[in-house]
C-alpha cells in the first residue's frame, strides 16, 4: 500500500469512527470506564449532609468552623488495545474481512478514550509480539495506531492469546482498560486471563465470520488454512463433516465465553456482517 492509498484509508476511518465516538460512544464509555480515584480539589464550608470523614481539621481548626476537602473525579485512565493479526484475521465471505472490522473497532475505541482525554497503547499480536505502541495521548497519536492496524505486515500466521496477555502484565504495571480483539480460534489463555484480569478491566470482543460457524453443502471444496499454510480437500456436501466443522467451531466459542466469564472481565461477539455499533453500545449500557 503506497503512502496516498494508506493515507486515504486512515482518513476514511478517522472520519467514519469519529462521528461515532463524538456522537454515540463518548458519553458511554464515560460513565462505564469511571476514573481510577478522586483528587483533592478544594475547600468548602461544611453542610449539612456532608461526609464528616471529608472534614480538613487543619482548615477547621484555623477558621474556628468546619470545612470539608472537596474532591473531584481523577478521569484520566490507560486504554490498551490488542489486536489479533494472525493469518485467520484475513477471513471474510461478506463485505468485510475480520481484520477490517477489528480496525474499526478499535479507531472507534481509540477516539472515545481520546475524548476523555485518556492514554491509548497498541498490542499487535500473532503468536509473538508484532508491535507495541506505548500508551500516550492526542489525536496524531491515534492516527499512528490506525495507520498500523492498517499497514503493519505480521512476521507469523499463528496466533497466541495467553503470550499477549503475559506480554501485557509485563509492559503495563498501572491498571489499564484492556480491549482484546481476536477470533479466538484458540484456547489455552485461560489461567493467563484470571491474572490479567484480577489486575486490568478486560474486555474480550471476538469478531468472527458466519461461514466459520457451518459451512454449506457445496460438494468437494479445496480449503486453505491461513495460518498453517495447509491446503486440503473437504467434502461439504458430508452431514459428519459439517458436523465435527460445527463442533470444532463451537469449542472455541464456548471456551472463550467461559474463559472470560469465569475470569470476570467482559465479552462480546460480533459477527462481520452485524453492526457493531449496537453491539458495543449494548455492552456499555450494561456495564454502566
Amino acid at each position: 500500500m503506497d503512502t496516498k492509498e494508506l493515507l486515504k484509508k486512515v482518513r476514511k476511518i478517522e472520519i467514519k469512527t469519529r462521528r461515532l465516538s463524538d456522537h454515540v460512544f463518548g458519553g458511554e464509555y464515560h460513565s462505564t470506564f469511571k476514573g481510577r480515584g478522586m483528587t483533592f480539589s478544594e475547600v468548602r464550608q461544611y453542610q449539612f449532609g456532608d461526609d464528616v470523614r471529608n472534614i480538613d481539621w487543619n482548615v477547621t481548626a484555623r477558621y474556628n468552623e468546619p470545612f470539608v476537602k472537596v474532591f473531584e473525579e481523577e478521569r484520566e485512565l490507560t486504554m490498551m488495545l490488542m489486536a489479533d493479526i494472525s493469518g485467520s484475521e484475513f477471513f471474510g465471505t461478506e463485505t468485510q474481512f475480520k481484520n477490517e472490522i477489528v480496525t474499526e473497532i478499535a479507531a472507534t475505541l481509540a477516539f472515545s478514550a481520546m475524548q476523555n482525554n485518556d492514554k491509548i497503547g497498541l498490542i499487535l499480536f500473532t503468536d509473538q509480539i508484532e508491535l507495541f505502541i506505548p500508551p500516550k495521548k492526542g489525536k496524531s497519536h491515534v492516527l499512528r495506531i490506525i495507520r498500523e492496524l492498517l499497514e503493519h505486515k505480521p512476521q507469523s500466521k499463528k496466533t497466541d492469546v495467553g503470550m499477549a496477555l503475559k506480554y501485557l502484565t509485563n509492559v503495563m504495571k498501572k491498571k489499564a482498560i484492556v480491549f482484546v480483539l481476536s477470533d479466538f480460534i484458540t484456547e489455552g489463555y485461560k489461567d493467563t486471563l484470571k491474572i490479567v484480569s484480577n489486575k486490568h478491566d478486560v474486555t474480550g470482543i471476538r469478531i468472527y465470520d458466519r461461514h466459520e460457524e457451518e459451512i454449506p453443502n457445496l460438494g468437494m471444496v479445496q480449503m486453505y488454512d491461513e495460518e498453517t499454510g495447509e491446503s486440503f480437500l473437504v467434502n461439504t456436501s458430508s452431514k459428519g463433516v459439517r458436523n465435527q466443522y460445527y463442533s470444532y467451531h463451537r469449542e472455541r466459542v464456548d471456551y472463550f465465553e467461559d474463559a472470560f466469564l469465569k475470569s470476570g472481565a467482559g465479552a462480546l461477539s460480533c459477527r462481520v456482517d452485524e453492526s457493531y455499533v449496537k453491539k458495543l453500545l449494548g455492552y456499555f449500557k450494561r456495564r454502566g
